[in-house]
């Protein structure tokens, strides 16, 4: 930007601005500033407008999300031009992109993060597998690597192997982004990057979130929310590349990959990797560190399997099955809490009122606020989470939404139907990975409930017997 391009209002509000919409991709309407003065903007190429929607004869193509399937539009009665456009119906839940309304990017000058000469408060130590990972990703922030993945099993402390990493790209201040899949994974650690880097600006944003802006120097955000990001980040680290939705949605791959700078440096982060970066990594395009053992040194738990031969009619009228029962009866530790994994939201809901009754008969429980249930669609389901954490709630009946990504330190752990279709072989690994985390009881149990071994659940166990002997356990 040169001399006559300036603008008559202060540096200080200049600087407001940059730190406020740089690296953005917006709409006109989020962009909280009166007509005149963005117009104002725009005239010094402050904003820059880019097409929204690219159109040809063949091809429509969203460049927010990068929705190119003709079923994924529709046309909209725009009142502006007095005329129909079309929208994208794939993002429209960021809000409607249609195509006579461009999107506005930031092309003013940039902001200065800062440097912090020891921006991490976190007092813990790193076992020795941690720390050979911690340096090698350090070692990749440091050189502005392009790609770098962390495989390390359910339980390794990969949130903690970035430690390191984060303290230097904070040094060097440069900004950063942890992005996730799952809303409930940025909940879980934003108050742990919060503790551990004091100093720093940290923000959360998914769908609800209270910080909407994005200005922080460190990003914790679902994999979403970047589709509002263009050429941001330093450093992106995705936090579950295998999980859903990420692996299942090609904008989503997109936008993480379009809000990291050309010279930026992505770190993924997986206990499961997919076929796509198995095949990288026997192909050797994909730098690597593995992480065998969990940090407290002991093996993963290795799940059992339980036959139910009522299983089905059991569900299918949402009452227990006799052998979950009779395995609660049995436990080897009673006091310990547990998760119940269930494969849908219907069941989860239904199964808690007819279980509940069950387990305050039998006194397992002592009343109807020792057992919940959540799922996606469930507006409480963090107060649950947060109340199932603090040992208020003794069972939680939950869907896949907290397969992965969330830490409860003495729990075991129970697929009811474990050969349902949703129960893939990277879902039962990271189930099985919740249990046994906390070095005080490392040994919680995992039970498959089925009424038929399906490949994904053989799979399943295979693969933690795999880890552990990779780990150097027989």
């Amino acid at each position: 930007m040169t001399e006559n391009t300036s603008i008559n209002f202060s540096q200080e509000k200049k600087l407001e601005l940059a730190y406020r919409f740089y690296g953005k991709l917006l709409l006109r309407k989020e962009i909280p500033l009166q007509d005149d003065f963005f117009q104002q903007l725009i005239s010094h190429r402050y904003f820059t407008p880019t097409t929204s929607i690219q159109k040809s004869l063949f091809k429509v193509r969203c460049l927010r999300c990068n929705n190119q399937k003709r079923s994924l539009f529709a046309m909209f009665p725009c009142y502006t031009c007095d005329d129909e456009h079309i929208y994208c119906r794939k993002c429209i839940e960021m809000g409607r992109v249609i195509e006579c309304e461009p999107l506005y990017y930031w092309t003013g000058p940039s902001p200065v993060y800062p440097q912090i000469d020891d921006p991490c408060t976190w007092q813990g130590k790193l076992a020795h597998n941690q720390l050979q990972a911690s340096q090698r990703i350090l070692k990749a922030i440091h050189n502005n690597e392009k790609h770098l993945l962390v495989w390390g099993v359910c339980g390794a402390g990969k949130t903690e192997m970035l430690f390191p990493g984060l303290t230097e790209a904070i040094k060097q201040g440069k900004r950063v982004c942890i992005a996730t899949p799952r809303t409930d994974v940025v909940r879980e650690l934003l108050p742990r990057l919060s503790k551990a880097f004091t100093p720093v600006e940290i923000q959360g944003l998914y769908g609800g979130s209270k910080d909407k802006d994005g200005t922080a120097q460190l990003i914790i955000a679902t994999t979403h929310q970047l589709l509002r990001f263009q050429s941001t980040f330093d450093v992106m680290i995705i936090d579950e590349i295998d999980a859903f939705p990420y692996h299942a949605d090609a904008s989503l791959p997109f936008a993480t990959n379009r809000a990291v700078k050309e010279t930026g440096t992505t770190i993924y982060l997986t206990a499961t990797p997919g076929k796509e970066q198995q095949d990288q990594l026997q192909a050797n395009k994909l730098p690597h560190i593995f992480v065998p053992v969990r940090y407290h040194g002991h093996p993963l738990p290795v799940p059992t399997f339980k036959m139910c031969f009522s299983l089905a009619n059991s569900l299918q009228s949402f009452q227990p099955p006799a052998a979950f029962l009779s395995w609660i009866e049995k436990r080897n530790n009673k006091h310990r809490q547990f998760l119940i994994f269930v494969p849908t939201i219907e069941l989860a809901e239904k199964l808690k009122e007819n279980l509940c009754t069950i387990l305050i008969e039998s006194k397992v429980i002592q009343s109807t606020e020792d057992l919940e249930s959540v799922h996606a669609e469930d507006e409480d389901r963090a107060k649950k989470v947060d109340l199932f954490r603090e040992k208020k709630i003794f069972i939680l009946i939950t869907t896949t939404i907290l397969e992965r990504g969330v830490t409860f330190p003495s729990i075991d752990v129970v697929v009811l139907d474990a050969g349902h279709e949703v129960f893939n072989e990277a879902a039962l690994v990271q189930i099985a990975g919740r249990a046994g985390r906390s070095p005080e009881d490392p040994t919680g149990e995992v039970v498959f409930f089925h009424n038929g071994k399906t490949n994904a659940m053989t799979q399943a166990v295979q693969s933690i017997i795999s880890m552990n002997k990779r780990g150097g356990f027989s």
